[in-house]
């Protein structure tokens, strides 16, 4: 190679070796550190002193003079659902503990209540007693408002029959006598749904103060049935 390409050649080399210092000089000068900023879609579209206006809002990568990375944020997107899922799981922390702590009141009011399984059967007895007593006495304000339901139906027949508009004082008897029957039967309802859910709970109680015993629960006695006739 000529003397002259191969000055040529390193002279170029220089050149570039003292452009890329004086880079580098320059951004230690404006703090030692290189910013590169992405856009939407995740990819690094610049470098520089300082993030453009336009991409304030997205993620960046900070460099120092080496390009060694030393810094990374998030776009505003990205904090703003981080945050929303660190509330999330600050919620769920906190609803779990409250769990806890409901569970050990009501683990410490079982065992302060009862001494034996046999005495939860003994109170879901009582309870469910009290609630055939109940669906007993409706059933016989039932019985007496289908029986007074039977005087203005027939009244209301006859006018029928006669072809002779039904009076309003019958129409509203019957429909009075109507709502008071279906009232009675919601109530009947209701407490037969009461009896099944004392059922279930008393069966957890049960589970729960032989776990708390740590004894194998022993099978559960049915409860009694309401006697002949209620």
């Amino acid at each position: 190679m000529p003397d002259n390409t191969r000055t040529s050649i390193l002279a170029i080399l220089a050149l570039g070796v003292a452009v890329a210092s004086g880079s580098v000089m320059a951004q230690s000068k404006g703090g030692g550190k290189i910013v590169c900023w992405k856009d939407k879609s995740g990819k690094t579209v610049g470098c520089g002193d300082r993030v453009p206006p336009e991409y304030e809002d997205n993620a960046t990568k900070e460099l120092d003079k080496r390009g060694v990375t030393r810094k990374t944020t998030d776009s505003a997107e990205e904090a703003a659902k981080r945050k929303t899922q660190q509330q999330g799981l600050a919620r769920q922390q906190e609803g779990e503990q409250k769990r806890l702590a409901d569970q050990r009141r009501q683990d410490t009011a079982l065992i302060n209540t009862f001494s034996s399984e046999k005495e939860i059967d003994a109170k879901r007895d009582r309870d469910m007693q009290v609630l055939d007593l109940q669906i007993s006495q409706l059933k016989v304000s039932l019985k007496n408002v289908i029986e007074h339901q039977a005087d203005p139906k027939a009244r209301s027949e006859g006018y029928g029959k006669n072809k002779k508009p039904v009076p309003e004082n019958v129409k509203d008897e019957m429909a009075r006598v109507a709502a008071e029957k279906q009232k009675i039967e919601q109530n009947i309802a209701a407490r037969e749904k009461e009896k099944e859910e004392i059922r279930a709970r008393y069966a957890e109680y049960r589970k729960r103060f032989a776990e708390l015993r740590g004894n194998q629960p022993a099978a559960a006695p049915a409860a009694p049935s309401p006697a002949a006739g209620k």
